[in-house]
């Protein structure tokens, strides 16, 4: 039996009803390029608010150290202060001293 050609009509139809399928998904193709490149820069931003916040935790944390009376008192003596009524004595050649001793007695 042969088979008969469908009218020209609906051989028309599909071709336009595929370029009506390829025209919406060209249409489609940029916003979407662009929704994907969005998401994965809010991705990479969340990202680094997650880091900056620790960080900042972190720095509040020394911030909070460093503004007791100990680190004060710390830093001063670094500094070569001292308190009233304490004598201040600078030893020279501890690091000479503990090179000998370290050579003289290994180990101990």
């Amino acid at each position: 039996m042969a088979r008969r050609r469908p009218p020209r009509v609906s051989i028309l139809r599909r071709w336009l009803a595929v370029a009506a399928i390829l025209l919406v998904a060209l249409l489609y193709a940029r916003p979407l390029r662009s929704y994907l490149s969005t998401k994965h820069d809010l991705a990479s931003r969340a990202g680094e608010v997650r880091s900056l916040r620790a960080e900042k935790r972190a720095l509040q944390r020394r911030l909070a150290e460093a503004n007791t009376p100990e680190a004060l008192e710390r830093s001063a003596r670094r500094l070569g202060l001292v308190r009233p009524g304490e004598r201040l004595f600078i030893v020279k050649g501890i690091s000479r001293w503990v090179h000998t001793r370290a050579t003289i007695h290994p180990g101990g």
